[in-house]
């Protein structure tokens, strides 16, 4: 199938395979064995995170975008006209398209995402749809720095979209430097559009991140089968489990896979051993109270302009415009 016009070739910035390698092998020899997380979305993760967005348990998706299904005109109105929106870690781009269908003079839309497949997929997906909006895909690790291309048309400004509550993925420190990050990109004059999740009852969280269907346990358990064919490892599926717990001192549900035996396994040539019952932590999700995050934006160099959030304060989309940042 051709590529629609309106889809500029790909800016290709992957990370090479051996920074999965490195990651992984570091990694597995700390005391709390953990992988980040950014490594769970290659083709088959990206898939199977769109199919946990759509399970009863996984409250954060819906309830975003009945959110923007409200308040799309007031969101597009503080976006502001003609600005090139960035979106981080687009996937499927479910939610987008409520933002395509209304900012009709977009001068630009480009995708960031670190699985080149699912992209690609997306980005026609959308190029279907949206004929008259140039759509410049970016394969890349979005958590660290990367080039964007130049806008075509020219645009007003830079405007960040980060959907979804991938922000609660990073620890404090590292989500307040990549905040500073996008606000270095939309500077001078342009702002992010933020899904941020709230703190809510503890069973409404574990429920979301391990659900009766076991998509999520499957999301999690594909990290395994990624690294048994990218880095040769011998990880026996069966052999270990999903497993989410809360921390209530950090504010944040924390993901596993328990190795339900004692074992050894291989993974690119170094061997690792496990416990019956070690764990190796593979994300995490921090949830904010409005004005934590808040002050958590200013750190990092942006203002809140505006909140959107859902009846039972679940949710909440945020506006954030850049402001000046602490020397």
């Amino acid at each position: 199938m051709p590529t629609p016009a309106s889809v500029r070739p790909v800016l290709d910035q992957a990370p090479a395979t051996e920074s999965f390698r490195e990651a992984v092998l570091s990694g597995l020899q700390k005391t709390q064995k953990q992988i980040p997380s950014k490594f769970l979305y290659d083709a088959r993760g990206s898939k199977l995170f769109d199919k946990i967005c759509e399970l009863d348990e996984y409250y954060p998706t819906r309830t975003e975008i009945g959110i923007m299904q409200r308040n799309v005109e007031a969101m597009t109105d503080a976006v502001g006209p003609q600005v090139r929106l960035v979106e981080y870690g687009s996937g499927s781009s479910l939610k987008t398209r409520i933002l395509l269908d209304h900012l009709d003079d977009l001068a630009s839309y480009v995708p960031v995402d670190i699985s080149k497949e699912h992209l690609v997929e997306s980005a026609n997906d959308l190029a279907e749809d949206y004929p008259s909006i140039p759509i410049q895909p970016v394969c890349a690790d979005y958590t660290t720095a990367f080039d964007l291309p130049e806008p075509s048309p020219p645009s007003t400004c830079t405007v960040g979209y980060y959907p979804g509550s991938t922000i609660g993925n990073f620890r404090r420190d590292e989500a307040r430097a990549f905040l500073s990050q996008i606000a270095d990109t939309v500077a001078p004059d342009g702002g992010l559009l933020i899904g941020v999740d709230l703190k809510k009852d503890v069973d409404v969280l574990k429920s979301a991140y391990d659900d009766s269907e076991g998509v999520t346990a499957a999301f999690n358990e594909n990290l395994l089968r990624r690294m048994n064919r990218e880095l040769d490892a011998t990880f026996d599926l069966d052999a270990f489990e999903h497993r989410v717990r809360w921390n209530k001192e950090r504010g944040c549900i924390e993901s596993h896979l328990r190795s339900t035996k004692a074992q050894t396994v291989t993974v690119a040539g170094k061997r690792f051993s496990f416990e019956q019952g070690e764990t190796i932590h593979t994300e995490e999700s921090h949830k904010y109270t409005l004005d934590g995050f808040a002050a958590l934006a200013g750190a990092a160099g942006f203002r809140v302009d505006r909140v959107w959030t859902d009846d039972r304060s679940y949710f909440s989309v945020q506006y954030c415009a850049v402001a000046d940042r602490p020397v």
